[in-house]
């Protein structure tokens, strides 16, 4: 999750025009001033080490994402610490997996993110997980990890599928508009899963894949929180009702 860094307004402040408003979601708070004040969050991982989880609460998280794994044969040292802190404050929190989609299969790789952090309750405390498929970190000249677009397509609903038969949630999906064009041709086949775009500036669309609107948007990689800054497309209400799975 490298971006670059974007400019917002204080307190988590976005122009009502950039809302893409989804079924569920109504009643985000607006001014007359056409400005809705959207719950603030972050995600974070091994690169944030011991996190000041009392201190990000004072500062207006409401929410983080924390990364459990990678492949299958990473897991973030720091996860236990960081997801438990997390929640400790009363910071709603979920996990989620770097994807590998050329190293293994993708219900192998959902297998391995359930078993190390990524299961869900319905609790209304814990954010249903995440998976995290971008540009391959590892190597520039296979961006899309040497994996062709309809293959692509099937890894991401393999790992989907999986993780909602473990978990009972389909998986929030981050990523970016051009890869999601570039590496899937643009699939509309994953709309049912809630996305995660990560967008820097003060847009959050246009959208890729078919998407009607963003339940999660990384406008930028610094900011007052840890980690990279994070809002949801709701009320605090609305954000406590999609953990629980309402």
């Amino acid at each position: 999750m490298t971006y670059s860094r974007a400019r917002m307004g204080v307190g988590g402040l976005v122009a009502l025009a950039v809302v893409a408003v989804g079924p569920g979601q109504q009643g985000a708070a607006a001014s007359a001033s056409g400005v809705v004040k959207l719950p603030r969050g972050h995600d974070v991982s091994s690169h944030q080490k011991t996190v000041n989880w009392s201190k990000a609460r004072a500062r207006g998280a409401r929410f983080v994402y924390v990364k459990a794994t990678e492949s299958t044969t990473y897991r973030n040292p720091y996860f236990t610490a960081q997801y438990g802190g997390a929640g400790g404050v009363g910071i709603l929190r979920g996990a989620y997996h770097f994807a590998r989609p050329n190293t293994s299969s993708g219900a192998r790789q959902a297998a391995y993110f359930v078993r190390n952090g990524g299961a869900w309750k319905a609790d209304g405390r814990t954010l249903p997980p995440a998976l995290d498929i971008e540009y391959n970190p590892y190597d520039a000249k296979h961006r899309c990890y040497g994996v062709g677009k309809k293959r692509m397509v099937r890894w991401i609903k393999a790992f989907s599928a999986e993780v909602d038969r473990l978990t009972g949630r389909p998986p929030v999906i981050y990523t970016t508009v051009n890869w999601w064009k570039t590496c899937t041709g643009n699939s509309r086949a994953l709309t049912a899963n809630p996305l995660w775009i990560a967008q820097p500036g003060s847009k959050a669309g246009p959208l890729p894949g078919g998407w009607p609107y963003w339940t999660f948007w990384q406008h930028a990689t610094k900011g007052a929180l840890p980690g990279d800054q994070n809002l949801f497309n709701g009320s605090a209400a609305q954000l406590t009702k999609f953990a629980r799975g309402g």
